[in-house]
């Protein structure tokens, strides 16, 4: 019987510690990746912006300048609205060094950057806040501070306000308020609030244009007094009612009859010159009145009673336009119609007159009669025959110089075969 023997070979085990090792120098590498890179121990960080100020609702560059070895940077003379220094002597950080940033106010875009050169260059956005913002930068053990930049309002150095005048009555001007920096630089984002001691303003706040020009809308019948604020800086306009072009319309007689001429005395106001005025008489008539600095008058005669209302429009050479009224009230002519003799004879002449006229402009009378016959007249008097006895009538028109009927009235004459002695005469309107 024969034996069999199994050999058995057994592998020598790697010492842990050099496992160990291994892991440990893994490690040791992914952390170094992991950790950024910061300035060294004697590095100077220096901080500026790309502009003094900020719009609230805008954004400038700020650049950090992060040098190893250097020295302190002295900032050019203060501006008194922020600080604007150059950078140290030295030697640039190595490329790829971290650089944080930290703001009181708005915000840091991106808030973490890497140096090339020596610099990073990130992004403060206002995001519409007013203040004063105060900027650090730090890496490792340095850090550098910028103060005193003025976002929004609080960059505002002088609020300048303007408006032209209101009209002679009141209305409406624009008011415009233009906010600046202490270098005179219109600042645009600014927020701007308005008020009036008078009136009422639209809108009562406005952000500055690109100009850095924000502007309302008063609406006052009297003088008022514009206040503008941005931020602690404010301004103020006088805005006034603009001198009257006419002063007053007046009418002489304000009521009388057709026919009578009315003068109308127009007065400019003080130290207004009208280049050109216009008076309407209120029944469709008008007259230029041309231009005048003192006083002005105007005839005119109503053809018909009524109620009308009279208004002088005037401009003066900048365009300013301003409306005067007054009003007169016409009332019809009374005339009468008489025959001398009252009641004549068949072929005997008549003489017929027209009365009552007072004082009214007549151009021409028409005398219309029965028998078909018409007589133009100068005067208020014409004469007739009449060959048959019977009654006649006639019925006069009183032209007025506007070359309408003012008035008219009918008579009703007895001719009488004979001598007669009787008759009828009308009266009235």
């Amino acid at each position: 019987m024969l034996t069999h023997t199994r050999r058995v070979c057994l592998r020598r085990p790697r010492p842990f510690s050099a496992l160990l090792t291994i892991l440990a120098a893994l490690s040791l590498a992914a952390a170094c990746d992991k950790v950024p890179l910061l300035a060294p121990a004697g590095t100077v960080i220096t901080v500026f912006p790309s502009s003094s100020t900020v719009p609230a609702d805008g954004e400038i560059e700020i650049i950090a300048t992060v040098i190893e070895n250097g020295t302190t940077a002295t900032p050019t003379p203060p501006t008194g609205t922020t600080t604007t220094p150059t950078p140290g002597a030295g030697t640039p950080v190595q490329n790829g060094t971290l650089v944080s940033f930290t703001t009181t106010i708005g915000r840091i875009e991106p808030r973490e950057a890497r140096t090339n050169n020596g610099q990073v260059r990130v992004k403060f956005i206002g995001g519409g806040q007013s203040g004063t913002a105060t900027i650090t930068a730090y890496s490792g053990g340095a850090s550098g501070r910028l103060e005193n930049l003025l976002v929004g309002s609080a960059a505002a150095e002088r609020v300048t306000v303007s408006a032209q005048n209101l009209g002679p009555n009141g209305g409406s001007a624009t008011v415009t308020a233009r906010v600046e920096s202490l270098a005179g630089t219109g600042l645009a984002g600014v927020p701007v609030t308005f008020s009036t001691t008078a009136g009422s303003l639209n809108p009562s706040a406005a952000t500055t244009d690109s100009s850095g020009i924000a502007s309302t809308v008063l609406t006052s019948t009297t003088q008022a007094v514009v206040t503008a604020s941005a931020g602690a800086k404010t301004g103020t306009v006088t805005v006034g009612i603009g001198a009257r072009l006419i002063a007053s319309v007046t009418a002489s007689p304000q009521a009388t009859t057709v026919g009578t001429p009315i003068t109308f005395t127009v007065t400019a106001g003080t130290n207004a010159n009208v280049s050109n005025a216009t008076i309407f008489f209120g029944d469709g008539a008008s007259r230029p009145l041309g231009s005048f600095s003192a006083n002005t008058t105007a005839s005119y005669a109503y053809s018909s009673p009524g109620n009308y209302p009279v208004t002088v429009r005037a401009s003066d050479a900048t365009g300013t336009t301003q409306e005067a009224n007054t009003s007169v009230t016409i009332g019809g002519l009374p005339i009468t119609l008489t025959a001398t003799p009252a009641s004549p004879a068949r072929n005997t002449p008549v003489t017929i007159t027209v009365g009552g006229l007072g004082s009214a402009q007549v151009a021409s009378y028409q005398f219309l009669f029965s028998d078909g016959t018409t007589v133009e007249s100068a005067g208020p008097q014409t004469s007739k025959t009449f060959d048959t006895a019977g009654t006649h009538t006639v019925r006069v028109n009183v032209m007025g110089i506007n070359g309408n009927v003012i008035a008219t009235q009918t008579l009703s004459i007895l001719v009488t075969a004979g001598t007669g002695t009787g008759g009828t005469g009308g009266n009235g309107g």
